[in-house]
């Protein structure tokens, strides 16, 4: 193992770390989101779209516009860029790119196996799950019926299953338990899920010891603070344990009296925009490629967010996006 690896960085990822701090340039800014914020329809959009790195993308749609059709474009240029980035990628960067699309396989699972339980067609589903977690076995999801089929039948030459390997069971498949599945291979975003599984389980059958279980066993927030969510109760109990944390207490404290009201999924999508904008501020590191990656999966559903209110003409909540760039400091 190389001393000092940072000497060895550029010889094989210092094109593809330049390439991707290149790509951020071209990431909207304020002055753009204030001038999509004006348009009254999504033409409008569009046209201002064409001004930005986004070109054309709009442009190429035979059908007429809709805010579905702006989301799938966006996302089909995501798809693209990312694909660009792996395909060019040596190891380990290539097994880090690989790590990022995990997720998506995870969250894909998940919505397949919920949407069959609606007595939902596999075919009909399928067009739905992100193409960045995309598998050859993904059609025969549906035939399974308990998390030990699912693993042994088709997740088994995935590569998922080293994750699922430990989460499964023998206990029959549902929503429910589709959703603790999730849970449980969700390792990364640690203090994010659990925050989210402590506040979602409010009014469930979900007990303490069972957010105990689900929760991440990594992040800030273990093991203390785990400890302390799985005995909250309500908001406020969950808000005294953020208050032990400086980065968590900013979230969960209560709005400034005239500014916007923002979800609790909203604060955490604001905080981690602003983490992912640090991490430009360092070189010699796989972490701009993540960064880059969530930032412009952020910018899709501000874009998104601003064509909705457009098309509905709530134009009082057009500016409710989270906004990249600003408050990095």
């Amino acid at each position: 193992m190389a001393v000092c690896p940072e000497l060895s960085f550029n010889v094989d990822h210092g094109y593809l770390e330049g390439l991707v701090r290149g790509m951020k340039a071209g990431i909207l800014t304020g002055t753009d989101y204030n001038n999509l914020a004006q348009c009254d329809t999504l033409e409008d959009m569009k046209l201002h779209l064409q001004s930005t790195d986004y070109g054309k993308l709009l442009s190429s749609a035979d059908d007429d516009l809709t805010v579905s059709l702006v989301d799938s474009k966006l996302t089909e240029n995501l798809v693209t860029e990312f694909r660009c980035l792996r395909s060019n990628a040596l190891p380990p960067l290539s097994n880090f790119l690989d790590y990022i699309t995990y997720s998506y396989m995870i969250d894909n699972v998940v919505m397949l196996i919920t949407g069959v339980l609606k007595q939902r067609d596999v075919a009909e589903l399928l067009p739905r799950c992100h193409p960045l977690g995309a598998f050859d076995q993904m059609a025969a999801v549906g035939i399974a019926r308990t998390p030990t089929e699912l693993y042994s039948a088709i997740l088994v030459d995935t590569p998922l299953a080293l994750f699922f390997q430990d989460a499964v069971s023998e206990s029959n498949l549902d929503e429910m338990e589709a959703e603790i599945l999730r849970n449980k291979l969700y390792k990364f975003e640690a203090d994010r899920r659990a925050f989210t599984i402590t506040v979602n389980s409010f009014g469930t059958d979900l007990s303490g010891a069972d957010r105990n279980v689900l929760y991440p066993s990594c992040g800030k927030l273990y093991p203390e603070g785990l400890r302390l969510l799985a005995k909250a109760e309500d908001h406020e109990q969950v808000k005294a344990v953020a208050n032990c944390y400086p980065d968590y207490k900013r979230i969960f404290d209560d709005p400034e009296t005239g500014s916007d009201f923002k979800t609790l999924e909203d604060r955490f999508f604001q905080h981690e925009a602003k983490l992912n904008t640090l991490a430009f501020l360092q070189q010699f590191h796989f972490g701009v490629f993540y960064s880059y990656i969530k930032l412009k999966e952020q910018e899709g559903r501000n874009i998104v967010w601003i064509a909705e209110c457009v098309t509905q003409r709530q134009k009082s909540k057009i500016h409710n996006y989270i906004p990249i760039f600003q408050g990095t400091n």
